[in-house]
C-alpha cells in the first residue's frame, strides 16, 4: 500500500481503478446495468471529467487565496524563494490546464446535451422563459470569464512576478498584485458561479 501512496501517479491509477471495482461491484449487487455505448452513458462521463477538471480548478483557485496569500506575510523571507520557484509554479501549471479542462469539458457536455445554444444566449432563444437555461448560461458565461482571467490575466502577470519571464522590479510588484485582484475576483465569481450550475441541475 506505500507503494501506492507515496507515488503521486500510482495513487490516481489505484482511485482510477477503485472507481470501476466500485461500478462493477454496484451493478452486480443491485442487478442493474447500463450501456456503456449509449448517449446517456457518454454525457455522464464529461460529466464526471468536468466536475473532477472544476474541482482541481477550484481547489486551486481557494487554496491561493484562502491559504497562500494570507499566508505569505507569515513566511521568513529567507524561506519565500521556496514558494515562488518551486509551489507557486506547480501549483499554477494544474490551476490553469484545470480550468482548460473545465471549460472545454463544460462546452463538450452543453453541446452533447444539446442545450450550448440555449445556455450561452442565456435563454433568449426561449424569450428567457426556461430557467434551466438561464442559470446554467450564468454558470457556463461565469466559468468563461474566470477562464479568460486565468489565461490571459492571471498566467501571464504571474510569470513575471515570478520571475519567469524578464522584469524589472517595479513590474514584478504591480504584476503580483494585478494578479492577485484577478484572481480574488474569481474566487468572487466563483461562489454564483457554482450557486447557477449546481441550482441548473437539482432546482430546476
Amino acid at each position: 500500500m506505500s507503494n501506492i501512496l507515496s507515488n503521486l501517479r500510482n495513487t490516481v491509477i489505484a482511485g482510477i481503478v477503485l472507481t470501476i471495482l466500485m461500478v462493477v461491484i454496484v451493478t452486480g449487487v443491485t442487478g442493474g446495468g447500463f450501456d456503456m455505448g449509449g448517449h446517456a452513458y457518454s454525457t455522464f462521463i464529461m460529466r464526471w471529467l468536468h466536475v473532477l477538471s472544476g474541482v482541481m480548478w477550484i481547489g486551486l483557485l481557494w487554496y491561493f487565496n484562502f491559504v497562500q496569500i494570507p499566508n505569505m506575510p507569515n513566511i521568513p523571507d529567507e524561506q519565500k524563494p521556496a514558494i515562488g520557484k518551486v509551489i507557486a509554479p506547480a501549483a499554477l501549471w494544474w490551476f490553469r490546464w484545470a480550468a482548460m479542462a473545465t471549460i472545454v469539458t463544460g462546452l463538450l457536455l452543453a453541446w452533447m446535451n444539446g442545450y450550448i445554444a440555449d445556455a450561452l444566449s442565456l435563454g433568449a432563444m426561449d424569450g428567457f422563459a426556461v430557467d434551466k437555461s438561464l442559470a446554467i448560461g450564468i454558470g457556463m458565461w461565469l466559468g468563461i470569464i474566470m477562464w479568460f482571467n486565468v489565461w490571459f490575466v492571471i498566467w501571464p502577470n504571474q510569470k513575471k512576478a515570478l520571475g519567469i519571464v524578464d522584469a524589472d522590479a517595479e513590474t514584478k510588484a504591480a504584476s503580483a498584485r494585478t494578479a492577485m485582484l484577478f484572481s480574488r475576483t474569481n474566487t468572487m465569481l466563483s461562489i454564483p458561479m457554482l450557486y447557477a450550475m449546481v441550482s441548473a441541475q437539482n432546482l430546476f
